[in-house]
């Protein structure tokens, strides 16, 4: 076994010093590092949302490409997109360089996932005035439930649904405002987006239960090797010097745990 491990401990270091050696150009090869980020209307460790003063993203994916942009000494691009799922999708199209979202197998044959900086569980908010105490009363003939086209929240409601309406929504602001106007009665997303957007929607519920649990990752376009080891060690060194802390706690998730 100790082999086995001083081999691979070798592989790493030696993967590492081929990335380095490589340089920025490999990991942006414009010249400027360009992250793929997820726009929506209520902020969680993976969701951005748009800065009222200035228009542009905010949030900890943005801190973390400010971060990744200053460790390559390169400018920084954000590259905005409405889902993971369309991030995804890009990454053939020469789009982005890097960037990060929930774990998910269906996302592998666009991209490489690396290591997790945040765990990731999703769930329901109901609108104000409903019935609803539990994920199991979601599932009624008469209750419209709505989730975000793209995410791996949305195929886990519909596989989970058997009875209840399902909408999918290509733009999140829609879905938040339509909970808003009562006009759905429950909507799945990330829990940290749910809690910041019921604060925003008075007489909304979080509702406790948990329905999906993963790991928000740092990835890469399928195939670039280099890349992949260095979006890696640079995610580790996040964690291990207080960049990620410090990108969760100053946009409001102080619960929020670093993934180890």
């Amino acid at each position: 076994m100790l082999r086995y491990a001083v081999i691979a401990a070798l592989s790493l270091a030696f993967a590492l010093s081929f990335a380095k050696a490589e340089g920025p150009g490999d990991i942006a090869p414009s010249g400027t590092l360009r992250v793929a980020v997820a726009v929506g209307p209520a902020a969680s460790a993976f969701w951005t949302t748009r800065d009222p003063n200035t228009g542009k993203p905010r949030g900890v994916t943005v801190e973390l490409a400010r971060a990744a942009a200053d460790k390559l000494h390169l400018p920084l691009q954000l590259v905005e997109y409405q889902s993971s799922d369309e991030i995804a999708a890009a990454s053939s199209k020469d789009a982005w360089d890097l960037s990060f979202m929930p774990a998910d197998v269906k996302r592998e044959q666009f991209v490489d996932q690396g290591p997790a900086y945040v765990a990731y569980m999703s769930g329901y908010l109901v609108r104000a005035g409903s019935d609803i105490r539990s994920v199991a009363d979601v599932d009624r003939a008469s209750i419209r439930v709505g989730c975000i086209e793209g995410t791996s929240t949305s195929r886990t409601v519909e596989r989970s649904l058997k009875h209840a309406k399902l909408t999918k929504f290509v733009k999140p602001e829609e879905a938040a405002e339509l909970i808003g106007k009562g006009e759905l009665d429950a909507l799945a997303m990330g829990m940290g987006a749910l809690e910041d957007l019921s604060r925003k929607l008075p007489g909304t519920k979080v509702l406790d239960e948990v329905i999906q649990s993963t790991g928000v990752v740092v990835v890469v376009p399928k195939g670039k090797a280099t890349a992949k080891v260095w979006a890696a060690h640079f995610l580790d060194e996040a964690k291990a010097d207080g960049t990620v802390r410090r990108a969760l706690d100053g946009n409001g998730f102080t619960g929020d745990k670093v993934a180890p």
